[in-house]
């Protein structure tokens, strides 16, 4: 076997393992690209999971506090007509006048005056109701008018001796009464 053979088998067995070498080489980079290409692919679908959680989260947070902001402006809504109904009843009451203020003013100082024995007690009420207090707190022994007081009509009663004061105005029987009936006005306004 001469020399330029063996060169030539030694070139050609280099020329065969350069080309298995490359064809691995070539092989494995195909499978590290397939495996990086899964895995971005994994990773993208899981990036596109993770953002379609947090618009859902967004979402539901917008949706919430959309809810939240009209149950909001529906309450204010509903305080507002409650309160224009209030002052509208307030009106009226301010209103009543004649037999029928005299009957209501009697009415509530003959029971405010079952908390008090004798003495002197002072009856106080709306100035605009004074010559009315003057004509029937007359008519109590012990009891006479005293400074007017801001309210819609009917009388607070106070004894000099004792710290008994009982408020029979039609301003605090307008406020139990709206109060005990609060929950219908509102369902009847409202409807409910």
């Amino acid at each position: 076997m001469s020399l330029d053979t063996v060169v030539e088998d030694i070139r050609d067995e280099a020329r065969a393992r350069a080309e298995e070498i490359r064809e691995t080489g070539e092989t494995r980079a195909d499978e590290i690209v397939s495996e990086a290409r899964r895995e971005a692919d994994d990773i993208r679908s899981e990036a596109d999971r993770e953002v379609e959680r947090t618009i859902e989260q967004e979402r539901e947070q917008k949706l919430s506090s959309a809810k939240l902001e009209a149950k909001q402006a529906r309450l204010e809504a509903r305080r507002e007509v409650l309160e224009e109904v209030r002052n509208d009843v307030e009106a009226q009451i301010a209103e009543i006048d004649g037999e029928e203020r005299e009957s209501l003013t009697r009415s509530l100082l003959d029971a405010a005056s079952e908390e008090f024995d004798a003495g002197s007690v002072r009856v106080r009420g709306s100035e605009a109701d004074a010559e009315l207090l003057a004509s029937i707190v007359g008519e109590y022994d012990g009891f006479e008018v005293g400074e007017p007081i801001d309210c819609l009509g009917g009388v607070v009663v106070e004894a000099d001796g004792s710290r008994v004061r009982v408020n029979n105005t039609f301003d605090s029987v307008l406020e139990d009464v709206w109060e005990e009936n609060l929950r219908d006005i509102s369902a009847r306004l409202f409807e409910e």
